[in-house]
């Protein structure tokens, strides 16, 4: 008889790993936001993923920084706390980027928690193989890792070995989520996060990472749904730009934004945006938790 097993497999790793689109890719779904631009995701996302009798929950985490703001804290406290309450932690390395600082200091820190762990090593389509097992070494001496793996979450070489060994870290249970679902992320949640990812993808320097988006209405209609949505900024010059010369940023943002959700959502979207400049929004608790963030109050 084969048992039934479900957990949690976390997802950790410096900003820019490719956590992100790993869920993406094992999920087959457009699950967590994914830009060129590190630091984009900002709350944990859930992918449920059925294989046999399995039910494997992947939790993409922020990547992991040195925090500044109240809301930068929180980030990485949900990243911390996603490897805490997993049952198995994969810890992600841009194969291409190597043992950088920000690197080290994770290893050094999960690796002081106990916890077991496997290293994946991603990217490695864009770097040569002959570099692949130095790498490996240096990073195997500053943690026990239980297994490596050399994948490529942009491709999907290297995932399905991947997927074996989580099933095989999954302790016996009934699965927690039908089948069908693809994660728990509401809705709302992921109206938002598709309109941010849209601002990360038209916009540069610092202007992504100090604007958020809210919905404040998602109203499902005959012919669709309507969404309406804030984007706070923190700088009247960030306003300036996002809305644009004649409004052509904002129209930009909107219409590809619409264009993803409808595929995502799978029906008609009508996206009405507006933007409001709000000082310090990144040390409200309230708009904090409206990412889907826990508040770390200090």
């Amino acid at each position: 008889m084969t048992t039934s097993r479900c957990g949690f497999i976390a997802l950790i790793g410096a900003p820019n790993a490719g956590k992100s689109t790993l869920l993406n890719r094992l999920t087959g779904a457009k699950l967590s936001i994914v830009t060129p631009k590190a630091q984009t995701t900002r709350a944990r996302v859930l992918g449920i993923l059925p294989r046999g009798e399995a039910q494997i929950l992947f939790v993409d985490t922020p990547g992991i920084f040195a925090p500044k703001r109240r809301l930068d804290r929180a980030m990485v406290a949900a990243a911390w706390d996603g490897a805490t309450e997993a049952d198995y932690v994969l810890l992600l390395v841009d194969a291409k980027q190597g043992l950088t600082t920000a690197v080290r200091e994770i290893v050094s820190q999960i690796a002081a928690t106990g916890r077991k762990l496997a290293l994946v090593l991603n990217k490695v389509d864009l770097i040569d193989r002959q570099k692949l097992l130095p790498l490996t070494q240096d990073l195997a001496a500053l943690a026990d890792f239980e297994q490596v793996f050399m994948i490529s979450a942009a491709t999907g070489d290297g995932l399905e070995v991947l997927l074996d060994f989580c099933v095989a870290k999954l302790p016996a249970g009934p699965h927690l989520y039908p089948d069908d679902e693809l994660t728990d992320l509401p809705d709302r949640l992921l109206a938002a996060e598709i309109v941010r990812e849209q601002i990360f993808l038209q916009t540069r320097d610092e202007v992504p990472y100090g604007t958020t988006v809210e919905t404040e209405s998602f109203k499902v209609q005959k012919s669709g749904v309507r969404i309406d949505a804030v984007i706070y900024v923190t700088k009247a010059s960030h306003k300036a730009i996002l809305i644009g010369a004649k409004g052509a940023r904002i129209k930009e943002i909107g219409m590809r934004a619409r264009k993803e959700l409808t595929k995502v959502l799978e029906t008609k979207v009508d996206l009405f945006l507006r933007v409001n400049e709000r000082p310090g929004w990144d040390e409200e608790a309230a708009r904090i938790r409206a990412t889907g963030l826990n508040d770390p109050k200090v």
